[in-house]
């Protein structure tokens, strides 16, 4: 927090405890943000829900109303408000219902507290469609849902000048991702695996959540998909796996693999299990060039943190 106050970022409480916690470790700032969670299960009427009252995350309302009251009185003049109920949605919905619960309520912190809010974080959510056969979000359509709330819920009440902000991380990026990976070993028992030169190190999400990321096979595109396999990388864990019962074209040994939908959660999730070492980053260019704009690490990179000893120099890194 103390490097966050000393750069004039926003901070992001996200208990009560955090208020007297600020003022210790930095002191408080003129804005500060304040994390909400409504409690109870939020849900849309196609079905995608989450369970805030099961998240470690956020405030209730009065904990937000009585932060905001003790933030006021150490010195802090204008507030935030910031919520995440439900990740990767792919409906329009979402966006829209979140406005109104958040626009609702900094009406009624206003009312009650008389702290001004000077924005409100909607946070992200807004998902990508991984599979070919989901609908994508329309951006549009989820705008102008945001619209109208703030027009029926915040002008009225006279809140017409608080700011919108959004983390549209995944939106942006998962899509413009891919992690290629080559076919190195083949493995016939109870089921047909195909092992890659990458694993969860690379590309955590399936391993994690058993999430779906289409694989198409290069030179393969229009071959049948009449193979069943488990792709897989070369973890100690068995849910190093990046599909499971997938059907694939026939896959030979150097044949590449692009996993699809990795710009997002990807490298940045990933670790060194195993001493796995995390690969190369390379941007493609609209011209059709190449840049590379991360290296691949090293061993150097791995035993870093044993600089200080007399073992790292025998290395010979």
């Amino acid at each position: 927090m103390k490097k966050a106050y000393d750069l004039g970022a926003y901070i992001n409480l996200d208990d009560l405890t955090h208020v007297a916690f600020l003022e210790k470790v930095a002191g408080v700032p003129k804005t500060v943000c304040c994390r909400f969670n409504p409690g109870g299960v939020f849900e849309l009427g196609n079905g995608i829900m989450d369970n805030p009252g099961d998240a470690k995350y956020g405030m209730s309302e009065d904990q937000m109303a009585e932060a905001y009251t003790k933030l006021m009185a150490a010195g802090a003049e204008e507030f935030g408000i910031h919520s995440f109920l439900a990740s990767n949605t792919v409906t329009d919905d979402y966006y829209p219902k979140l406005a109104g619960i958040l626009f609702e309520l900094a009406v009624r912190l206003h009312k009650r507290t008389g702290a001004k809010i000077k924005f409100i974080n909607l946070s992200g959510g807004v998902g990508i469609a991984y599979k070919p056969e989901q609908r994508s979000n329309d951006i549009l359509a989820i705008g102008e849902g945001v619209r109208k709330k703030f027009e029926e819920i915040l002008v009225p009440a006279g809140m017409g000048d608080v700011a919108i902000f959004t983390e549209m991380g995944r939106f942006m990026l998962a899509p413009y991702g891919c992690l290629v990976a080559t076919a190195i070993h083949e493995k016939h028992i109870y089921k047909e695996y195909i092992g890659l030169d990458a694993c969860a190190a690379n590309l955590m999400r399936p391993a994690m959540y058993g999430s779906y990321h289409h694989i198409t096979v290069l030179g393969k595109e229009n071959a049948p998909c009449d193979h069943k396999y488990d792709v897989v990388g070369g973890l100690c864990e068995n849910n190093d796996k990046f599909a499971i019962d997938r059907m694939l074209p026939k896959i030979d040994m150097g044949d590449v693999l692009v996993i699809h939908d990795t710009g997002a959660h990807g490298f940045s999730m990933g670790y060194n299990y195993n001493g796995k070492l995390r690969s190369a980053e390379v941007l493609l260019c609209e011209d059709g060039s190449h840049q590379l704009i991360r290296r691949a690490e090293t061993p150097a990179d791995y035993f870093a943190t044993f600089d200080f000893t007399p073992f790292y120099k025998k290395m010979g890194l």
